[in-house]
């Protein structure tokens, strides 16, 4: 619109070649900004961008040369740009995660060093024939199959040894957990 006015402006010839050029090859601008941006979100917004500053260097243009490899030099800047910022963005979200998990592993530290505690005196309660099975199976990476060869036993008996010593010492430890409290 033609602010003076109020009524549409006409391009010229020149852009108005340029518009036809840039939507001629838009779909394939599209594919180029998609391999280097899988996103097709953010590829449409780099070449929206691209798009803007090859208005601005239209007057640039050679009409005598192939548009299309002209107008990827600008798609591959601000797809740099692109990756760049998107970097930027990632790095800080990244550290503000680093930042997070270590406030909270701070926090849980005395938790956790009252827990190891209570599991110590809890696996120390278990008959020696139990904490042979936990042993072999969490600390010495023993299979279920030699863990029973070991102890004459079915592999299904292991198992099911294994899963009733779990439930044993979870409610062990919540025991000592509440009269810690």
């Amino acid at each position: 619109m033609d602010p003076a006015n109020g009524e549409p402006t006409s391009l010229s010839a020149t852009d108005e070649q340029f518009m036809r050029l840039f939507l001629e090859s838009e779909r394939e601008l599209l594919r180029y900004v998609m391999v280097l941006i899988p996103n097709v979100h953010d590829a449409r917004d780099v070449l929206q961008e691209a798009a803007v500053a090859l208005w601005r260097a239209a007057e640039k243009y050679d009409p005598a040369r192939p548009f299309v490899p002209w107008a990827c030099r600008f798609v591959l800047n601000e797809a740099r740009m692109f990756l760049r910022s998107a970097a930027r963005r990632r790095r800080f979200i990244e550290e503000d995660v680093a930042v997070l998990l270590d406030s909270q592993r701070l926090e849980m530290a005395e938790g956790l060093k009252a827990r190891r505690e209570h599991l110590r005196e809890c696996l120390r309660e278990l008959p020696e024939q139990h904490r042979e099975l936990v042993r072999g199976y969490y600390f010495d990476d023993e299979t279920i199959e030699s863990l029973a060869r070991r102890q004459g036993r079915g592999s299904e008996a292991v198992y099911k040894a294994l899963q009733r010593i779990r439930q044993t010492l979870h409610h062990c430890m919540q025991r000592k957990q509440q009269a810690a409290s």
